[in-house]
């Protein structure tokens, strides 16, 4: 089993490029984002765009959750992350961060699939509603003292015990829902249609919708939680490193999804899902060791007092 992510350095001072060893010890690089306008993700997406799907089974979604895909699905969903964005909100607490940044990107999915940017409405409708569903159980586990996958406990820790910055909390959640949930959630919805149709074009496509959203997302989380969230922004932050390091995340994503369609006895399938859990927890402690997520006790006062003041 082999999963490969092939990346370009950022071509910024200070940007990091990090190698892990897949199984097979195939290398996987991932960079890390110090903002600025040198970089433009979106020449990757004609090179992303010829990275073919691999032929994976159809494999029928059976589930519960948004079976029929319906519209109303992707609004229950943002209204349940409005409620529970609240009481983060009113708390200051350092969950707060990503729970807000979850929350626009879903009003953005909602927004993007009513105006008929993807091709396949109701899958998208199931996807978004099962990956949020991931994340809501995930944040009541840890509430109640139950078992969270390693990326998610190492994740949620560092907002619990305040030991990353406002960015750092971002990226700590964006790699676990990501590079943990993600796959698991596209594989089980399923990655073609019954005629055998890929849905990766629908996957690619939100990239360029990402990139709309770094922007206001960073603004707002400065201008609410963390008035340091934004402190390394030179320029717009679309259309540079966030959106090089989500492109490559998200194609990542898709392999290793289809490495779990593929999964057909139980030791392959624990084998694909350690694998996942183990890249997303290596990304996760790259995450930590870096000092511009690292908060001390200085930062966390004045994120505090902040918060306390603006996070309506």
């Amino acid at each position: 089993m082999a999963v490969r992510a092939l990346v370009g350095a950022t071509a910024l001072a200070g940007a990091l490029l990090v190698s892990v060893a897949a199984p097979s010890a195939t290398a996987i690089e991932t960079p890390w984002p110090l903002t600025s306008d040198l970089i433009n993700p979106k020449p990757l997406d004609p090179a992303i765009a010829l990275l073919l799907a691999l032929p994976v089974p159809y494999t029928p979604y059976t589930g519960t959750i948004c079976p029929g895909g319906e519209d109303a699905c992707i609004d229950g969903v943002i209204s349940e992350m409005e409620e529970r964005l609240q009481p983060l909100a009113e708390s200051c607490s350092h969950h707060a961060i990503f729970s807000l940044a979850y929350l626009r990107v879903t009003e953005n999915v909602r927004d993007a699939n009513r105006s008929g940017y993807f091709d396949d409405r109701e899958w998208l409708n199931t996807l978004d509603t099962i990956f949020a569903d991931m994340y809501f159980r995930t944040m009541d586990d840890y509430a109640a003292g139950r078992p969270v996958p390693p990326p998610w406990k190492a994740a949620l820790d560092d907002s619990k015990n305040r030991t990353l910055n406002g960015l750092g909390n971002f990226m700590m959640n964006m790699n676990a829902h990501i590079n943990n949930d993600f796959p698991r959630a596209l594989a089980q919805v399923g990655l073609v249609t019954e005629d055998g149709i890929s849905h990766k074009p629908d996957h690619n496509a939100y990239n360029q919708r990402l990139d709309s959203l770094y922007r206001p997302v960073f603004i707002e989380e400065a201008a609410r939680f963390d008035p340091a969230f934004d402190q390394f922004h030179v320029g717009p932050v679309e259309g540079t490193a966030a959106g090089v390091i989500m492109r490559l995340w998200r194609e990542g994503v898709w392999r290793n999804a289809e490495l779990v369609a593929k999964a057909k006895t139980p030791a392959q399938q624990k084998a694909v899902s350690d694998w996942i859990s183990n890249y997303a927890l290596t990304q996760a402690r790259l995450i930590e060791s870096l000092p511009i997520f690292r908060a001390t006790p200085a930062s966390n006062a004045k994120r505090d007092a902040w918060c306390a003041v603006h996070h309506g």
